[in-house]
This record gives C-alpha cells, structure tokens and sequence, in this order.
C-alpha cells in the first residue's frame, strides 16, 4: 500500500508500506532520521530486537540512534550489543559522564586494531548516546584471537541446518567475489557462524525480564534461517533489517523492512581484488 508524503522526523518523506514477513516501511527523501516510534509498537515489547544495517548506509546508523531513544525512553533498554565490539569488551559500569577516550578503551575501540576497522565517527554516537542514556553497551563479536580456532572447529558446521550451512557457505563465497580457493570456504564459514554464535550468547546474557536488549549488526546477521537467531532457539525477539535500495531480504527473515535510499553504486569485487593483490 503506497502512502503520500507525511513529516517523519521533522521532514517530509515520502513512504510506502507492503506485505513481506510482516511490514517494510520505505523511507526515502529524509535529511534527518525518520521516526519509527510507530513502527517499534508493533514489535515492542519483545526481550530482543535485532537491527540489522548496511555498514556504509549512514542513514542506518541514524535508525539506530532513534531505535535506541525510543527504547530508553520508554524505560526499557536493557542494553546494546554490537557486532563492531568484541565480546567481553562492555561500558558496563562507566558513568553516563564518561569520556569518549573511556568508552572507547573499555571496548578497545581501535580502528588500527580491531576485527573489523569500523570507524568510530559512524558508531561512536550510537554508543555515546547509550553510555549517557545509561545502558551499557556490549561487545557481542567473535574475539579475533579466536578466528584461528573457529576456523578448525568443525562441530560449528552441525549448530545450522545443511540449506542453511549451504547458504553461509555461498555468501561467503558470493562475498568474496569467487576469490577464495574452494578449501577456505568451510573454515571461513565456520568464523561466520562462530561470530552469529557469540552474538546470540552475549544478547542472550544480557536480556532483563521487561526490557529489551538492541543488537546492532550486519543484515546478514540477523537473518532468522542462518544468522544470529538460529543461535537462540525458542528464544522471543524480533528482527528489522534496514536496508539501502529495493528490498533484498526474503521473505520469513525479518518482522520489518526499512529500506532507505539507494547507495552509489559500487563495485566491491574491484575493491576485493585490489586488497588481495597487495
């Protein structure tokens, strides 16, 4: 059902709402970070929510900051688990008043150093604005001294269904861009799966009766067939996949879809084999 333009954020975006696993709400046109205080009271209360994001889609990061208001807001956010932090790596017990300089060192912070590089300029008020909301954020990623273990621990291939472990194993090949010999894709699958594993155990420690926990990941991670949900059986959460562009997700992965303006066009493959020429 396509909608006329309404003011969502204090700007006037233009917005469409469809069937796929429940609602995709299609923000385009927007400056600011539109709202999603409506969309959030069809998912809320649930003891997870899990917000998956395209890394270089600042509008994404924008969806977060508001996600996280909403919650603290209302009294219920129990924390934040990111994949840009390894586990073990918290806020938990830094004043609202501490420094950037503090929070980064308590979740090793290092854009040199870290597993993934991911700049603080993009998450660093996500975190900020948690830390002075008062709930602590978490590192929920796999430690990188762990990667070489993950690697050989063949009993990661059984914790996904063989359609699932099939599919991990081509993205991770599809991610690639078909650059990684065949006898890497099983190792570098089983770190995939070790990182949704240790997400999925560190949101799953911090869930508190009556609030939510707001894991911020890749929309891969958070897909329900292979992702960081199949790591919690059982367990009550709701998924939202923010995407850039016309939805990609399928159908049964995610509660909501909020798609965002398409990105300039990039080729990764060319990026990929430059890095791996060097």
């Amino acid at each position: 059902m396509a909608g006329k333009p309404r003011s969502i954020g204090g700007m006037n975006c233009r917005w469409a709402v469809t069937s796929l696993a429940g609602v995709v709400l299609w923000l385009t046109g927007c400056a600011t970070a539109p709202s999603v205080t409506a969309d959030l009271a069809g998912l809320l209360p649930t003891p997870l929510l899990l917000l998956g994001e395209q890394h270089d889609a600042a509008e994404h990061q924008a969806l977060q900051r508001q996600t996280l208001r909403e919650l603290a807001g209302r009294g219920v956010a129990a924390a934040v688990v990111l994949e840009m932090a390894e586990r073990g790596r918290q806020t938990t017990g830094l004043p609202a008043s501490a420094s950037e300089a503090e929070v980064r060192a308590a979740l090793d912070w290092s854009e040199e150093h870290n597993s993934g590089g991911w700049p603080w300029s993009t998450y660093g008020p996500l975190v900020m604005d948690a830390v002075r909301a008062g709930v602590p954020v978490l590192g929920g990623n796999l430690p990188r001294g762990q990667m070489r273990t993950a690697m050989a621990e063949g009993g990661l291939d059984a914790t996904l269904g063989p359609d699932a472990l099939r599919r991990q194993q081509d993205n991770i090949r599809d991610g690639h861009c078909g650059l990684l010999p065949e006898a890497q894709i099983a190792p570098m699958t089983r770190i995939q799966i070790a990182r949704d594993r240790a997400m999925a155990q560190t949101a799953q420690q911090a869930i508190r009766p009556g609030q939510t926990v707001l894991l911020v990941a890749g929309h891969q991670h958070v897909r329900r067939d292979m992702g960081i949900p199949a790591h919690l059986p059982g367990q009550a959460l709701a998924v939202v996949a923010a995407q850039a562009g016309g939805a990609r997700t399928e159908p049964d992965q995610a509660d909501r879809v909020w798609l965002t303006p398409a990105l300039p066009a990039r080729d990764h493959c060319a990026d990929l084999r430059q890095q791996m020429r060097r």
